[in-house]
């Protein structure tokens, strides 16, 4: 990881250094995902596309890009170019600007028909567009909204009347919000804000535009970039999941152990107490998106649990999912709290207001996120631009993550009460529901896939047009597994692909939440595929592991699974042969697809 592309960053810094930085970059070892980016322009974007393959190697994906000729988005999108065609790309993205809006301004005596019919003319333009995109390429698509005109002719008569260029690029602004809501891989990059939050004047400073048909001025570009990288991230799996927040000086004003629970800075009463309840306030709000809160303080616990009974504390006890205050250093507080919930360290957020702690933190732990703030109000700016939590991707599950992983604990608590392993899964009274794949269950199916990295024997991903495709194809058998127990429903943690050659299936993923280790989902899910063989009369399973830094976990699954080793690679992959024949099943805690049983009659 490269400090200087931690947000916040310096722009003029990063444009100068790119290149050096770049170089760091591709020589530091990391393995990375590899995509093909196209970038379709209604104006300039080679620094654009360089600054974003900067913040994109950082997250750990390589890009390569195919970059349109100037202004020629729409001819590109369109008309299929061969050099496009064959770039064949992985996701798209539509760099337009107002300057790229054809249908407006009109006269100011155009009557209101003729107005609304420039608009639908408008969204015409953009929507013929995406819809053969999605057609020809089936990857996602992100696609650039407008920033405000740089000047009002009405004045703020601009903002309503339908002559306005503000009413007109806020009307078609809504337009697109509509039909990103309900289209899936096509994603918004909200430049209205991003300009908005940079400031307008120098966003749009036409000297760039008349000098180098830049839509935006260059020292904002940085922002930019790292604005679009925030989404693509996001689509890849590659968000945070969990924020660590000490208490002293972060979540309240003062030190609980010394000035006791009367003496800490919370409330409303003063400027500095309404900052701290703000900041409180934001990290509870991040918690219903499905972010995971923990503490990490050096406090004692009963001291801890103080603060948070405050009267005015915004944030509680069971607002945590794990709370690790104590006197330990910090780093191990953290890598404990990672095993505790089955996660990586890279996943976390750790917020703290001492620098010394976050900087013994971002060398013990190069992957955790330490931003640098001065007070609550900045740190809140900080998490927010930083887009740690970025949710291209939403689904009901991620609202009850926290609910998930509490009850994770106490089943690990409830391990330590039986004698055996095998009576305490008796005694968690599990019950799977494997089947194939379901447009309900779809999008966190394709979720799963671009965040599970443990448990993960192939770690490919997948769009949601790519799924959608594989759901819709007899070549494959497809099977999602959702575990629930006395404890409650985990939701959907495991997801198998195997592609059908003749006799023979082949395994294309393989993968399985972290958050379900040891519970023996992996032997039902095996127990279910090879139900689905036999009823197919296939003889053969082929297993591939594919290694990555961070599924060594899972490098010895299919032996564990019976499978015979075919051939092992020096890179560390390896494949594998299971003949179904000789299988008998492995699964003897988990009630499977019960209810469709007792529905039907069949005790199989």
């Amino acid at each position: 990881m490269i400090p200087e592309l931690q947000y916040p960053f310096d722009s003029n810094e990063l444009l100068k250094k790119r290149r050096k930085l770049k170089k760091a970059l591709l020589e530091d070892g990391t393995q990375r995902i590899k995509k093909r980016i196209a970038v379709l322009g209604g104006s300039t974007t080679n620094d654009i596309v360089s600054m974003l393959e900067l913040f994109l190697l950082q997250e750990g994906i390589e890009p390569a890009f195919y970059q349109s000729e100037y202004a020629q988005y729409w001819q590109d999108a369109m008309f299929d170019p061969p050099e496009l065609t064959t770039f064949q790309p992985e996701l798209i993205f539509i760099h337009t600007s107002q300057r790229n809006i054809t249908e407006a301004p009109l006269p100011l005596n155009s009557s209101e028909e003729t107005v609304q019919a420039a608009l639908e003319r408008q969204m015409s333009h953009f929507t013929q567009m995406w819809e053969h995109l999605a057609e020809r390429y089936h990857c996602p698509v992100i696609q650039n909204n407008f920033e405000l005109p740089s000047y009002r002719l009405l004045g703020n008569r601009d903002a309503y009347d339908c002559h306005g260029m503000v009413w007109f690029v806020s009307e078609l602004n809504r337009r697109f919000a509509v039909y990103a809501a309900s289209h899936t891989d096509f994603y918004l990059h909200d430049i209205h804000y991003l300009s908005a939050r940079y400031g307008l004047d120098a966003w749009s400073d036409p000297s760039y535009w008349y000098l180098y048909k830049y839509s935006l001025c260059v020292p904002a570009i940085p922002e930019f970039a790292y604005s679009l990288t925030r989404i693509i991230r996001s689509i890849y799996g590659k968000t945070k999941k969990v924020l660590a927040l000490d208490l002293d000086n972060t979540l309240w004003g003062g030190v609980i152990g010394d000035d006791g629970q009367e003496g800490i800075v919370i409330g409303q009463e003063t400027a500095e107490a309404e900052a701290f309840t703000e900041m409180q306030e934001y990290c509870k709000s991040l918690g219903q998106l499905g972010v995971l809160l923990t503490v990490c303080s050096k406090n004692d616990r009963e001291n801890a649990l103080l603060g948070l009974n405050h009267p005015d504390s915004v944030l509680h006890e069971n607002d945590f999912v794990f709370m690790a205050a104590n006197w330990e250093p910090k780093d191990q507080n953290l890598t404990k709290t990672a095993e505790a919930l089955s996660l990586l360290p890279e996943s976390f957020v750790f917020v703290d207001d001492n620098p010394a702690e976050r900087e013994i933190v971002s060398v013990q732990l190069p992957g955790v996120a330490a931003p640098p703030f001065a007070s609550p109000a900045e740190c809140i700016r900080v998490l927010d631009g930083a887009g740690y939590f970025e949710a291209a991707l939403f689904s009901e599950a991620d609202t009850k993550r926290m609910d998930m992983y509490r009850a994770n604990i106490q089943r690990t608590h409830m391990e330590k009460s039986y004698a055996s392993y095998t009576e305490y899964l008796l005694g968690l009274e599990m019950q799977a529901e494997i089947q194939d794949f379901t447009a309900l269950a779809l999008p966190r199916i394709v979720q799963l896939t671009n965040k599970s990295n443990q448990f993960n024997l192939t770690t490919r991903r997948y769009t949601q047009s790519e799924m959608a495709q594989i759901a819709a194809s007899d070549k494959y058998i497809r099977l999602y597994g959702r575990l629930k127990d006395k404890f409650g429903d985990n939701g959907i943690v495991s997801v198998v692909i195997g592609e059908i050659a003749g006799k023979t299936l082949h395994m294309e993923l393989w993968l399985m939440s972290c958050r379900v280790l040891k519970r023996h989902m992996e032997y039902a899910m095996l127990d279910e595929l090879i139900a689905q063989c036999r009823r197919r009369s296939m003889e053969t399973i082929c297993g591939y592991y594919y290694q990555t830094d961070k599924n060594h976990m899972v490098r010895e699954l299919y032996r564990d699974f019976g499978f015979t080793l075919k051939e092992q690679f020096e890179n560390g992959d390896s494949t594998w042969v299971l003949d179904i024949g000789d299988y008998t099943p492995k699964n003897h805690v988990i009630h499977v697809n019960q209810t469709e049983k007792e529905h039907t009659g069949n005790d199989t």
